[in-house]
């Protein structure tokens, strides 16, 4: 009952695949921006500049997270690309053991890190009590989030963009009448808001799981399926520990970028998480037709349809930038409206620092999409060190831009520092995915 992604029209196969993922990405945004706005409106601009200051270690985290278990449904897709049955229990198993061991090490490592972490960043201490809050409660939930992106890679590489969505959507609504609830009735503050995040997210993961077992005979592990699974549990964290690292690597320049906003102080920073959780938006969709076109492509690897991962690619990149040109025209259009969305009467001095990052960054989308496309089909192919080379690069120039341009151009100069990174890092994906490409048309030929 898996989704075949080796036949049908390449565009329309990947469009009707990425719209499920796409929307689950904006209901994910949708309870993400619902947290700040209940917490901006009902607790004021600290606390908003609380959550702004720490998001990007908990999106760190989150990333490491998803690039993990994206490595772990990559080996799914091969094995059900091929129409290896047995595989796809065993890389089930193998998955589900490995986000066990990943859960346990990374909670006990992000909370005994989480003071260290908040004044490496240089919080202010007006909000310090706040983010730690928060931090904590967020970090402390991250079984749940490895919980939830497993089923959904899961679910994905076997063909089903759909049944995360569903659950998806419930756990977003849930989230907002958790954030209600914990931080109006129960006074809770914005711990609350941690806490609704994490339960919503738990609940989303449980459903889907039962769901996705009356769905999937494959999801219904047997004792067998957990047998000899030495070779394979090389196999996926050869695949998924990279690709968690990767996107990590990525996020470490951006705790860079958050660092130096945070010495500016809190109004940069209200400013800064207002403009950075629209600009998600973006990432998200982005992001969306990445998981998309890395299912697509692992499918298609494993059922040896080179032909179909050109044209697969080529339609993604389409897709991606007509997507990116129309986001980028709406938050550009609508940009004033921002700041408004999560405080009350702000100062023009934080809308200031809200557009200041809009501008900066809203008309490279085109270059996030290329990289998002061009590194998911690399790493599906089985190519996991030019995408690695990537992220380094990105890191290397983020950072660089972030404190040289800082000198220059102030607060905008770390602005840029992401369009920046995007170029080095699409500028050498693109070189090694054309390569890949040719040499594989290559072999055909020869064949």
């Amino acid at each position: 009952m898996t989704q075949d992604l080796t036949k049908g029209k390449p565009f329309q196969v990947l469009l009707k695949f990425s719209l499920p993922v796409i929307a689950g990405n904006l209901f994910q945004l949708f309870y993400t921006l619902a947290d700040t706005v209940i917490v901006g409106k009902t607790m004021g601009p600290d606390a908003l500049a609380a959550v702004g200051a720490t998001s990007i270690v908990v999106y760190l985290v989150l990333c490491f997270i998803q690039g993990l278990t994206g490595g772990f449904g990559i080996c799914l897709g091969q094995r059900c690309g091929a129409k290896d049955e047995s595989g796809m229990r065993r890389s089930i198993a193998v998955s589900a053991v490995w986000s066990m061991i990943a859960a346990v090490a990374l909670t006990a490592v992000c909370c005994l890190l989480a003071h260290p972490i908040l004044y490496w960043m240089q919080t202010p201490d007006r909000i310090y009590d706040m983010a730690y809050e928060y931090m904590f409660a967020v970090l402390l939930g991250t079984g749940a989030t490895v919980f939830y992106n497993m089923i959904s890679n899961i679910l994905r590489a076997l063909g089903d963009s759909k049944t995360p969505l569903y659950f998806l959507v419930i756990s977003s609504l849930l989230n907002i009448v958790l954030d209600l609830v914990f931080i109006l009735t129960f006074g809770m503050g914005i711990g609350g808001a941690a806490w609704a995040t994490v339960l919503s997210q738990l609940l989303s993961a449980i459903l889907s799981t039962l769901f996705g077992a009356k769905k999937f005979q494959v999801l219904r592990l047997r004792r067998a399926d957990f047998k000899n699974m030495h070779k394979d549990m090389i196999i996926h964290l050869k695949t998924g520990f990279p690709m968690g690292f990767q996107m990590s690597v990525m996020c470490i320049g951006q705790l860079a970028m958050q660092a130096a906003v945070n010495a500016i102080g809190p109004e940069a920073i209200a400013g800064y998480t207002a403009a950075t959780k629209v600009d998600q938006l973006s990432v998200l969709i982005n992001n969306a037709f990445g998981v998309a076109i890395a299912s697509y492509v692992a499918q298609n690897y494993g059922a040896g349809r080179w032909d179909r991962i050109r044209s697969g690619v080529k339609a993604g990149l389409i897709q991606t930038e007509i997507v990116n040109i129309f986001l980028c025209a709406l938050i550009l259009g609508g940009r004033n409206l921002v700041v408004p969305m999560f405080i009350d009467n702000p100062t023009a001095e934080i809308i200031g620092y809200a557009n200041g990052y809009l501008l900066s960054v809203a008309p490279f989308y085109l270059l996030l999409g290329l990289l998002l496309i061009v590194r998911s089909s690399v790493q599906s192919m089985g190519n996991g060190k030019a995408p690695f080379a990537a992220c380094i690069t990105e890191l290397i120039l983020r950072i660089a831009a972030t404190f040289g341009l800082q000198y220059l151009l102030g607060y905008v100069g770390i602005c840029l520092a992401s369009p920046i990174a995007w170029f080095g890092a699409s500028l050498l994906l693109v070189v090694v995915y054309c390569t890949m490409i040719k040499k594989i048309c290559r072999n055909q030929e020869r064949a």
